[in-house]
């Protein structure tokens, strides 16, 4: 017998997450993983490493309350959003309840899920990148939790409010409903913090990774009523943010760090928006999504060769050619002006 026989048949037959630094790439350009193009300036100010963190340090937790319009109470801090994900599954579901998501959209969704075993149920979004009501509640019996990503990501999409309204409506009492706003602060009107007292079966999940150009730092949130978040509190590891990452994630949370991530924002809104006008005016691309997020998905008339192209420049994206309904898209991070130029400069000789 060897060792992977005695690992889990799930474990055996599980294809891992290809994050962008598993699959990494050999480039100077890094386009690839929706990452900021800059880093706040940020400085360790305790030393106490010989003590074991707070198990939920208050100075983040409150920052992060006051942040989003919410009480400390109503908030959960965690390893990223990644592990918030797999602490809802954890949390909520027994062996056999299925999980349900959206693709095309994150992939952590399903990993978590095969992961834990759990079964798996799909609903692709529509055309429009949208979701499929109809579909979705024809699936519901026997789902436990919901992933909805808004802003989706891979697509960009921003979702109708009003159906992510419906389907808390539909889901109420039966589901647990995880919309994942990971890129929330390039579309901020779009967020359900403002519903949240209305539906103790949502749970929103955030981070520090994208707009606050503080992926390093892996520290994400859980935002949800009281009742949710003290059954999380049960399952999550003692320990969840090292010392050090609760230290700078305080200081990025104050009245500068927030003044400086919005400022990011803007410039890389602005700069999205020039790219993707320029983009669109390219031979080699066929479309470009309207995105609500830090990146932009493109359809190209050969997406396998344009990607190609970049990666031989040095330039590292993303293929989405395997993605359900993806074929020839590739998806670009808006970096820095100069990388933007650069971008368009080899996708101009494509």
């Amino acid at each position: 017998m060897t060792i992977a026989d005695l690992a889990r048949a799930n474990i055996r037959a599980l294809s891992p997450y290809q994050s962008a630094r598993r699959l990494g790439g050999a480039g100077h350009t890094w386009l690839n993983a929706n990452e900021a193009p800059d880093a706040p300036a940020l400085h360790l100010s305790k030393s106490d490493y010989n003590r074991y963190p707070e198990p939920q340090p208050a100075a983040v937790i409150n920052a992060y309350a006051a942040y989003a319009g919410l009480t400390p109470e109503n908030v959960l801090v965690s390893r990223g959003g990644d592990e918030a994900i797999e602490l809802l599954l954890k949390t909520f579901c027994e062996p056999g309840d299925a999980v349900l998501h959206c693709p095309p959209t994150y992939g952590m969704y399903a990993v978590s899920a095969a992961t834990l075993g759990l079964p798996q149920k799909t609903v692709p979004l529509t055309a429009a990148w949208q979701l499929d009501l109809p579909a979705i509640e024809k699936a519901l019996p026997g789902v436990k939790i919901l992933y909805i990503c808004n802003p989706n990501n891979p697509t960009g999409t921003l979702l109708h409010r009003a159906d992510l309204l419906a389907l808390l409506e539909m889901t109420a009492g039966r589901a647990i409903v995880a919309v994942d706003e990971a890129y929330i602060e390039y579309s901020p009107a779009e967020s359900l913090v403002d519903v949240l007292p209305h539906y103790p079966h949502l749970a929103i999940i955030r981070t520090l990774s994208k707009a606050f150009a503080l992926a390093g730092l892996r520290c994400g949130f859980t935002l949800a009523n009281p009742e949710l978040i003290a059954l999380l509190q049960k399952t999550i590891a003692p320990y969840p943010l090292p010392g050090p990452v609760a230290d700078l994630a305080a200081q990025a949370l104050q009245a500068e760090g927030l003044r400086l991530m919005r400022a990011r924002v803007a410039t890389t809104l602005a700069e999205r928006e020039h790219f993707a006008t320029a983009l669109r005016a390219l031979p080699a691309v066929k479309h470009v999504e309207p995105s609500g997020a830090n990146f932009l998905l493109i359809r190209c008339h050969d997406g396998p060769r344009t990607f190609a192209a970049l990666s031989a420049a040095g330039i590292i994206t993303r293929s989405q050619q395997n993605a359900l309904g993806l074929a020839d898209h590739i998806r670009i991070t808006i970096g820095s002006a100069a990388e933007m130029a650069e971008t368009l400069t080899v996708l101009k000789q494509c």
